[in-house]
């Protein structure tokens, strides 16, 4: 049985908002095998300036990040679709172990194969230091 992660190409606005959701939902789990089940076995990712190839890359950078980034809290927005693409923006909020808060601000471009698994993740992130008392996710 091949894996599959429905809803499938080409999207709708209602089905790419659920992809939207889905993923937003995995993020914040902060599981890095949960999330990795979403992406082809040979995903293609540019994360800032980090390019990864493959399941196993993207659970390894997904502990490492969430090992530096605490409290991470996440919101997606759907900004684009068509066909087998998905555009978002998003931004998450996380502290550092000196307990410094930050936000960061991002877009992502996201391709997926027809089973519905994303074959090519390119990010664009920024990071800003906040207050604790400016935090609002």
């Amino acid at each position: 049985m091949s894996e599959s992660k429905p809803p499938y190409p080409p999207f709708t606005a209602e089905t790419a908002l659920e992809k939207v959701r889905a993923a937003e939902e995995a993020w914040n789990s902060r599981d890095p095998e949960r999330v990795a089940l979403a992406y082809t076995e040979d995903s293609e990712w540019r994360n800032r300036d980090v390019f990864l190839t493959g399941r196993a890359e993207i659970v390894a950078f997904l502990r490492e990040k969430w090992a530096r980034e605490l409290d991470y809290r996440l919101r997606k927005e759907l900004w684009a679709f068509t066909g087998d693409r998905i555009a978002v923006r998003f931004v998450y909020e996380w502290r550092d172990a000196a307990g410094q808060w930050y936000r960061s601000h991002g877009n992502e471009n996201w391709e997926f194969a027809p089973d519905g698994l994303m074959r090519r993740r390119y990010a664009s992130i920024n990071d800003v230091p906040i207050r604790a008392e400016e935090r609002g996710i």
